[in-house]
């Protein structure tokens, strides 16, 4: 394990996590990989039963706000995500071997982790709205509409709005 790295599982957050393909190489330029990559995803979100409260898939990276899986910590469920959708890619090796992860222990930061989620092809310039990037969790937050990821969120028309507040 790399020194100075600390997961902290058991507590109940929320964690906005972020892996890489190998090298930053853009693996999910095409959008047949990264439909892979979401019914991965979703395939695992129910096999581990943790819930997903927004993600995206960019070209060499992904991003996803996730709970803890109950039965298993959550660098278990994710090196399944990795193993599932690099089995079924060509490129070798798929993805770089570590992750990034960040404890959400508030409703104010999981808004801005969310938020920053959805922007993100925004600001690399791959779309002008978060509503046309279509591998995210953006348009089941702006209108409710379902996706192949099933996000969990217990929510109503005003907290939408507060999901998509100044995109």
């Amino acid at each position: 394990m790399t020194r100075g790295l600390e997961r902290r599982y058991g507590l109940g957050h929320h964690h906005f996590v972020t892996f890489s393909c190998y090298r930053r190489q853009p693996f999910f330029a095409e959008a047949e990989t990264r439909n892979l990559f979401e019914t991965s995803l979703e395939a695992v979100r129910r096999k581990y039963r943790f819930t997903i409260d927004s993600y995206i898939v960019m070209p060499e990276h992904v991003h996803l706000l996730v709970s803890e899986p109950p039965d298993v910590t959550l660098s278990v469920a994710l090196q399944a995500l990795k193993i599932s959708v690099s089995r079924r890619s060509l490129p070798r090796p798929f993805w770089q071997r570590r992750f990034y992860d960040f404890n959400v222990f508030t409703d104010k930061k999981r808004l801005e982790k969310r938020r920053y989620i959805h922007r993100n092809p925004v600001l690399r310039g791959l779309v002008k709205h978060p509503r046309d990037w279509a591998w995210s969790s953006y348009r089941h937050w702006a209108t409710g509409q379902e996706g192949t990821v099933e996000i969990e969120s217990p929510w109503t028309f005003a907290s939408r709005m507060a999901a998509v507040q100044g995109l």
